[in-house]
């Protein structure tokens, strides 16, 4: 049984910013793939929208960027911004070129024309975003998967979930260097030693954290997790999205109802059919997803409802069913007709805008360690990110840091001598119900305490019983083999601390962070920065 692997570029992730990166370096290098079950586990494949991209001759850089500024709130980096919406054009081209179908225009006899259909979300002045009906990401996914699969030099790891990164200073060698990470492979129950010259988080974000959430079970923070325990710095940790539509019904696990629908015309209406949104903000179902999803929670709370409702049976038939396909056939299957009446929606936990913190190539702190795709922090969202830019973000740096790597090829060496994991001071679990247990009370006071509306009272709860949860996940976690559940719940406890010790340090209310205690937004915008005490906490 081999424990031990070695790799130019060792990929921790799947989705689109992974695939992106090791497509872009196969050609010269060694790259491992790694996802923590199946590889369309991670929330790519389950995107709907599509990507925005300046495409159109009436479209600009220049009015794209601002859109991005407003939407977040006074707390974009205005260079990266600007990095990632200049080099959207030719992430698209490339796109295009590995063969992702994007939606095209029909003339007016049915047929397809060469232009790109172009659809227009929340926050956007223009039509910009590009899309593949309303399964852009399971498009894109797909086919970057091909085109993984049939590369010689990547290998795709299936069931292999990150335990931690290796790193030279936890290992008393000289340098802040990541050389690898400790993998437990589900395959035969071990942990194995990957160590390679380049490390890439792409490990995506930590919405599992909250009790409703639009993300598969696979967003529980990893990457974040592990970076924070290597010594890297996290920022903006308590701007966590919430998808304004996701389908209310008991059956529909994580089932969300993209907001192209508004962008199409559809309004959101209480149950007597009254719309709501004219009432909180001119621009109506058109605005910002923080200020849509604060609007649903209010009216929610105010009538006492367990839904509200998106609508857009007032379209054609034909033109719903083949503009949003996926949404129609869903809706369907739970006796829901979206041609005919409206869709119960609430909201849930859909992206985290804060990560870990990399500069314009996706460096992190640590050297040879990158960190691209939602778990890193680029600047690009704020404190609110805006509809469509986040695949986006992840082509761009999946482009950029591939680009970074090769040029610092001949002065990274592979650190062949790690130690292997040892596993002889603990035993099985015959207590896993310790762990589920844990995982309910952790995503229901995050639900509760530091949801969409917060306050200071709710935070210090939050804080107190998260205190109490890390304390017993570390004790577990110290004396039994790892699983991937307790891996994910000891990522989840933590990610969940920054979140709390991020909303607790700021003292107003901006983008998708309101507290009731401090309403205003105040006059200078500043990131919340926690750098970890120790590589070792």
């Amino acid at each position: 049984m081999n424990l031990r692997h070695e790799y130019d570029v060792l990929v921790i992730g799947s989705g689109a910013a992974g695939l992106t990166l090791a497509l872009h370096l196969a050609a010269d290098l060694r790259v491992a793939v790694l996802s923590k079950g199946q590889l369309s586990e991670g929330s790519t494949f389950w995107a709907q929208g599509g990507v925005a991209a300046v495409l159109d001759d009436h479209d600009t850089v220049d009015a794209h960027v601002q859109d991005t500024l407003i939407a977040g709130g006074g707390l974009c980096h205005e260079d990266a911004v600007r990095h990632i919406v200049g080099h959207s054009r030719d992430a698209i081209g490339w796109l295009i070129e590995q063969g992702v179908p994007f939606t095209r225009e029909r003339r007016e006899d049915g047929s397809e024309s060469d232009d790109f259909h172009l659809t227009r979300e929340g926050g956007h002045s223009h039509r910009r975003i590009i899309h593949a009906a309303d399964a852009t990401g399971a498009a894109i996914f797909n086919t970057l998967l091909q085109q993984a699969q049939a590369h010689s030099n990547i290998e795709l790891l299936e069931d292999r979930v990150a335990v931690d990164l290796i790193t030279s200073q936890k290992l008393g060698r000289s340098g802040k260097r990541c050389l690898g990470a400790y993998i437990l492979n589900r395959q035969n129950g071990h942990v194995e030693t990957f160590s390679a010259r380049f490390t890439v988080l792409a490990t995506g974000g930590a919405s599992k954290v909250y009790l409703y959430t639009s993300n598969p079970d696979s967003a529980s923070g990893d990457g974040i997790a592990m970076a924070w325990r290597a010594g890297c710095r996290v920022a903006n940790m308590e701007f966590n999205q919430f998808h304004p539509t996701c389908l209310y019904h008991p059956k529909a696990k994580s089932f969300l109802i993209t907001e192209a629908l508004r962008g199409e015309g559809a309004l959101l209406k209480l149950p007597n059919g009254q719309r709501f949104m004219p009432r909180f903000d001119a621009r109506a179902e058109l605005a910002p997803r923080d200020i849509v999803a604060r609007a649903i929670d209010h009216e929610m709370k105010r009538l006492g409802l367990d839904c509200v409702y998106l609508d857009i049976s007032h379209k054609p038939a034909e033109f719903i069913r083949s503009h949003f396909p996926t949404v129609y056939e869903r809706c369907l299957t739970f006796g829901i007709d979206i041609t005919r009446e409206p869709i119960p929606v609430v909201p849930a936990a859909h992206y985290t805008c804060g990560g870990i913190v990399v500069d314009q190539n996706g460096r992190t702190d640590l050297d040879s360690l990158y960190a691209i795709g939602e778990t890193s922090f680029t600047g690009l969202h704020g404190a609110n990110r805006m509809a469509s830019n986040s695949l986006l973000e992840c082509i761009v740096y999946g482009r950029t840091a591939s680009q970074d790597i090769l040029s610092r090829l001949g002065q990274t060496q592979l650190a062949s001598d790690l130690p292997r994991w040892d596993e002889s001071q603990v035993t099985d679990s015959d207590e896993d119900v310790i762990i589920s247990h844990n995982w309910d009370e952790l995503r229901r006071f995050m639900w509760d305490y530091v949801g969409i509306v917060r306050t200071t009272k709710r935070l210090q709860r939050a804080k107190h019983r998260v205190d109490m949860l890390r304390a017993e996940i570390h004790e577990f976690y110290s004396n039994y083999r790892v699983s991937r559940d307790l891996l994910e719940l000891r990522n989840l406890a933590l990610v969940a601390d920054l979140i709390i010790r991020s909303a607790m340090l700021r003292k107003e209310s901006r983008g998708l962070h309101y507290t009731l205690d401090y309403p205003a937004q105040l006059e200078q915008a500043e990131d919340t920065i926690l750098q970890p005490p120790s590589a070792d906490d």
